[in-house]
């Protein structure tokens, strides 16, 4: 399928950030995908998963928070990071010619897209890869009170040996949100989805997680 891709610069409040935007032909929806905290938008996770998602015909927006963009390695306070979901979207929405328009992030990029969500960013739905429901090891931290209320659709793609959330902890999570939640898990998978005895490339490892991600948005988006 013929992809055009394109790289932008988007105004974020003070600052700049990259992204690009990459739209097949005749797409069905348009995903705004942001990184986790220790990778940019460049990370072979993210260019893998995004290349698979415009070959199953969705347009998709990734993008760098302003600390990747400064060279930083401690993420943005979450005003900055919600700020800049907030810009990015807004940039998504004059590309996207009435598509639906979701949101995803790896772990940290998705839990900020949730809160930008609760603050009343507009979203189609919420694609969470890896939601760090807790600090590893501390269940007790839980990050999950401004989930509840949203009602768009939200598939928590999860692996079975992530320990930002263990099996058993954020289902309960996505069951007390409502029938809008949904969680996936991939079995064998840490925090980075990668499977222990099946040594893949982070290319292929993100281009996995595309056909669960297609399958929950075609079940959910009107204009499917």
């Amino acid at each position: 399928m013929p992809v055009q891709s394109e790289h932008l610069t988007v105004a974020a409040g003070e600052a700049e950030v990259s992204a690009v935007y990459a739209r097949p032909e005749d797409p069905w929806a348009f995903l705004v995908v942001a990184h986790g905290a220790g990778a940019g938008m460049e990370h072979p996770f993210l260019t893998g998963f995004t290349d698979a998602m415009n070959n199953g015909g969705v347009a998709t927006l990734r993008f760098n928070f302003p600390y990747r963009e400064a060279g930083k390695k401690f993420p943005d306070r979450p005003p900055a990071a919600i700020g800049t979901w907030r810009a990015v979207m807004d940039a998504a929405e004059v590309r996207a010619g009435g598509l639906p328009v979701w949101a995803c992030g790896k772990s940290f990029g998705g839990r900020m897209a949730s809160m930008a969500v609760a603050e009343g960013m507009p979203a189609a739905g919420l694609v969470f890869l890896g939601y760090p429901l807790h600090p590893p090891g501390k269940p007790e931290k839980l990050r999950d009170e401004h989930l509840y209320g949203l009602t768009l659709p939200m598939l928590f793609l999860q692996g079975t040996r992530d320990p930002f959330a263990l099996p058993g902890e954020l289902e309960p999570v996505a069951e007390r949100i409502g029938p809008g939640a949904a969680v996936e898990r991939v079995d064998g998978a840490n925090h980075m989805f990668e499977v222990r005895g099946n040594k893949r490339p982070q290319d292929q490892i993100g281009a996995s997680l595309a056909a669960p991600v297609l399958e929950f948005m075609r079940g959910r988006s009107s204009s499917s």
